[in-house]
């Protein structure tokens, strides 16, 4: 039974993080249509940044927070630079695109930190507690309770305010949206700035969990995060959700019955390529909102009080 309930807690543990991250590529693909590569680079910015802030000023709440800010401006102006100007382009070109600034960033971060992983000086959250038999570490707590604050306050978010339902509104339908006043520039900025953020604070986590960060940290993860978005159903960032925490499952339990088969990271797409043999759109097939429900409840007349609508000419 122990057995059982420490394989439970690290599946969820690994889906926190893997959500974090897939919640970022869901929002950018749900929007774009874009596969964002480069969310990798993102992912190991925001554990660099995290650790050398930490280290300088012994605050990891500083060092969480400086990253979140710092990558979630980088995203914003990866899309202004990088995307926006080929997003009517054919599809492979955005991806040839972001493919090139993953290995950018990858390199920028060699030349800048070494070849070498570092370390926190005094790793945050060090300790432990014991539960029932199970050996808990506090960041492992803290991967938990982050995953269901940032994901819980995006859900309040989209569903809550105005500006939320206009993101909504965008990903489900852009051209109604756009009819309705909503800026889809601005959205597209806000997207962006909050999956760069999530990318932001889970590389910040995977470095402590692990007290180490890397230049290459991004890859394996964000490659399973691609697997997570398409069982989720590309676009549905409810069966994102989902789908990473049973991938978070699915890899404990099988590292552990299956490791004479099947690789710890080979696992995310064994499962993706079994489900896509039997349901080709994924566990939660990709949805489209109700959009005309979310113009009316937007009411955008007089509009350009609302950051994400357009002002009136």
């Amino acid at each position: 039974m122990s057995l059982f309930l420490n394989l439970a807690s690290q599946g969820l543990i690994n889906g926190a993080v893997y959500a974090l991250i897939a919640i970022g590529l869901a929002m950018v693909f749900g929007l774009l249509r874009i596969l964002h590569i480069a969310h990798a680079g993102l992912f190991a910015l925001g554990g660099y940044l995290g650790l050398v802030v930490t280290n300088a000023t012994g605050s990891f709440a500083l060092g969480l927070a400086v990253s979140m800010a710092v990558v979630a401006a980088c995203g914003v102006l990866m899309y202004r630079l990088c995307y926006e100007p080929i997003l009517e382009q054919p599809p492979y070109v955005p991806l040839i695109a972001s493919v090139g600034m993953f290995l950018a960033i990858e390199e920028l971060l060699r030349l800048v930190f070494g070849d070498h992983g570092l370390s926190y000086h005094v790793p945050p959250l060090a300790g432990a507690i014991d539960l029932g038999g199970m050996r808990i570490k506090y960041a492992e707590i803290a991967v938990v309770v982050m995953a269901c604050v940032l994901l819980g306050g995006l859900a309040l978010f989209a569903t809550r305010t105005r500006i939320g339902m206009a993101w909504r509104a965008t990903v489900s339908e852009p051209r109604m949206a756009a009819s309705c006043g909503v800026s889809l520039r601005q959205v597209r900025h806000l997207n962006f700035a909050i999956g760069s953020a999530f990318a932001a604070a889970a590389g910040v986590m995977v470095g402590v969990l692990n007290n180490l960060v890397e230049p290459s940290m991004g890859a394996v993860p964000s490659y399973k995060a691609l697997a997570i978005i398409v069982l989720g159903g590309l676009g549905n960032m409810g069966g994102t959700l989902v789908a990473a925490l049973l991938l978070g499952l699915v890899e404990a339990f099988g590292a552990t019955y299956l490791s004479n088969y099947l690789d710890r990271d080979s696992i995310a797409f064994a499962a993706m390529l079994c489900v896509l043999l039997v349901r080709p759109e994924g566990l939660f097939s990709g949805t489209k909102g109700s959009t005309g429900l979310l113009a009316r409840k937007l009411q955008l007349k007089g509009a350009a009080k609302w950051v994400l609508t357009k002002r009136p000419s």
